[in-house]
């Protein structure tokens, strides 16, 4: 007897990637008319748009008469979208974003009359424990995953929720190849043998990839290959159909990272840093503002909706994670000053109407238990959101951006001692690694674990090394690090090692702002792992992080930067990786392309560059506390007065 089949019609769409946004959204009028027409002509039963709202709504801007359509084949459960309102990256955002992801995605898909949905996660890199816990909490009992799944069955309970592993992915174009319908069948036949092992008595088959168009013959294409499959029997549907039929029994409640099987490219998690701490900077204030313009009575929240969507367009995957051409980071880093403009706006104007202070503020003059950051020439917020007024010449003054003063100071220090820099018994190393990898992956080098920065000097607020120059302040219970440089090196990766007393088993990062807990070996070497044989990606000890990563009573809490690595006794940070191309097909340490392997020269990050942590000793019970120093909540300062 054939084994059932169920096969879903999907484009996966990256709003931007290998070419810019406006490029990608011209093929998607072609791909998405032509899907549109053969719903409309019934020669397909339903379509099945990626688990996002995004690109619906790139298409109806241009395509503003095919509305009703649309409408209708939602109504009809022929079009299939939503909850997303795009598709982010699960380790690069915070619970916030994730949760306005969900709120806006559901909102427009419901205007839109879609009632069934999927936590549809088909091509994030790898995925986190706690998006489950999310999905639950906004009614989504299904999820659809791929990427570090490991040996999971393909229908198993992940952390709550009925979850199918899409085995060999999502990318299935075999019907749009110029092969015969014969040889079409045989591929067929040995890819879903490979489903069926880990399958139950169905299999749930994609039929799409990376911005393609549905054939216009599909449905006979798939009659013609049903005659010469042995041992299955393909029928269209949609991935409901196939969640109806199947039982699910494997629970499975951790982190999916295990890349035996497919890609992660964790790589991602650190290359081009400016993007990563752009964002990190955007969610941060986005919350804070949004909290704040609640308490003066919620006049800004379409504003704050809007800048919302540019913060998610930015967090899909190939954007927050650098994959894409120069162009489109270009385009991300002016979506994430628009952020950042509506951000402080909205707080001036309330801080003008309502007279409070902020943590950080900009002042004509200097107020008490503030510190001065920097001063320049500029004119008064008082005039400068007065829409009865326009500044001129002789308004004119120095204006000083000031910072909160710590209501004392730590008693940690920085000591240097035989050319090593401690801070109690943890010594600090700072390291240079060659990096022979892309965008998505750190490549390895045989042999290389790191040049050392040779420390000359460590004054009151400074450490002078050999490869920059390092200020650092005291708060209440935290030494603060900023590290400015002019970058001229090329294909690098820069690290700040953390030596602590004993080996590292395992660390406590923040992960949807909460604490997650990871194993590690502290003895594997990835450099004595590298794949000699095609279709391998190296297991390494990075791991990604939001904000925070902790081990035996030592914090690092950072400031976009959201990589660390685990090896011996020694936890770094990422605090920049220059590379220069998207996909390197001579990566070491993945033996297959993962993209295009074109030029990217911005993501050398030559020129200026910074990176911002803080260290500290605590209980990780304690670390919100901490987390505050480093982020203070608007709401907490304005509660004192």
């Amino acid at each position: 007897m054939k084994k059932n089949v169920i096969a879903y019609l999907h484009t996966h769409w990256d709003r931007e990637w290998y070419r810019e946004f406006e490029v990608f959204r011209l093929r998607l009028l072609r791909v998405f008319d032509n899907v549109l027409e053969m719903l409309d002509k019934g020669l397909i039963p339903s379509f099945y748009f990626d688990g996002q709202t995004a690109a619906l709504l790139d298409y109806l801007e241009m395509r503003p008469e095919k509305e009703s359509a649309v409408r209708k084949f939602i109504k009809e459960k022929k079009l299939f979208i939503g909850p997303f309102y795009c598709l982010t990256d699960e380790f690069l955002t915070d619970r916030k974003c994730f949760e306005k992801n969900l709120e806006i995605g559901l909102k427009i898909s419901k205007d839109f009359g879609c009632e069934d949905f999927i936590g549809y996660l088909a091509d994030t890199f790898g995925h986190s424990k706690n998006v489950p816990v999310i999905l639950r909490e906004f009614g989504i009992d299904k999820a659809v995953v791929w990427r570090g799944a490991g040996d999971l069955p393909a229908d198993f309970i992940f952390n709550g929720v009925n979850t199918v592993n899409l085995i060999r992915g999502y990318f299935m174009d075999i019907f749009s190849s110029p092969i015969s319908v014969k040889e079409k069948a045989e591929w067929l036949e040995n890819d879903l043998d490979k489903i069926a092992q880990k399958a139950s008595e169905y299999i749930l088959m994609p039929i799409g990839a990376d911005h393609l168009g549905v054939e216009l013959d599909i449905t006979e294409q798939i009659n013609g290959v049903n005659k010469y499959l042995k041992n299955y029997e393909i029928k269209l549907g949609s991935p409901f159909d196939y969640f109806e039929k199947v039982k699910f029994e494997t629970c499975f409640d951790e982190e999916l990272r295990d890349n035996s099987k497919t890609f992660i490219l964790p790589g991602a998690y650190s290359a081009r840093m400016k993007l990563k701490q752009y964002n990190t900077k955007c969610c941060y204030m986005l919350e804070e503002t949004d909290k704040l313009q609640k308490k003066y009575g919620a006049k800004y929240n379409n504003v704050i909706d809007y800048a919302y969507k540019l913060l998610l367009q930015n967090q899909a995957h190939d954007s927050i994670c650098g994959c894409s051409t120069d162009l489109v980071h270009r385009e991300n880093i002016t979506r994430y000053e628009k952020i950042i403009q509506i951000a402080d706006t909205i707080v001036e104007e309330l801080r003008l109407e309502y007279d409070f202070k902020t943590p950080v503020m900009r002042s004509p003059v200097l107020l008490e238990g503030y510190d001065i950051v920097k001063e320049d020439k500029g004119f008064e917020n008082s005039i400068l959101y007065n829409t009865q007024k326009i500044p001129v010449t002789e308004d004119l003054k120095t204006i000083y951006t000031l910072k909160k003063s710590p209501e004392s100071r730590t008693n940690l220090n920085v000591l240097l001692s035989d050319n090593q820099l401690f801070v109690q018994n943890v010594r600090i190393e700072f390291l240079i690694r060659e990096d022979k990898g892309d965008t998505y992956n750190f490549g390895a080098v045989e042999g290389d674990y790191g040049k050392k920065a040779e420390i000359f000097e460590v004054g009151d607020n400074i450490i002078k090394t050999s490869f920059f120059d390092i200020q650092f302040e005291r708060s209440e219970n935290l030494l603060h690090f900023t590290i400015n440089w002019d970058n001229k090196l090329k294909n690098k990766l820069w690290q700040v090692r953390f030596l602590l007393p004993k080996p590292v088993t395992e660390t406590f990062s923040e992960d949807m702002n909460t604490i997650i807990r990871r194993e590690f070996d502290p003895d594997y070497d990835m450099l004595k792992h590298l794949p000699k044989t095609r279709g391998i990606e190296v297991k390494t000890n990075f791991a990604p992080m939001q904000r925070l990563v902790w081990a035996q009573g030592f914090g690092i809490i950072t400031k976009g930067l959201t990589e660390y690595e685990v090896f011996k006794n020694g936890l770094s940070i990422t605090i920049l990786r220059s590379i220069g191309i998207i996909s390197n097909p001579e990566n070491p340490s993945r033996s297959t392309p993962a993209g295009p392997p074109l030029e990217v020269p911005d993501a050398q990050q030559i020129g200026r560059n910074s990176a911002e942590f803080s260290v500290g000793f605590f209980d990780i019970k304690d670390y919100k506390k901490y987390i505050k120093e480093v982020f203070p909540e608007y709401m907490e300062l304005f509660r004192k007065g």
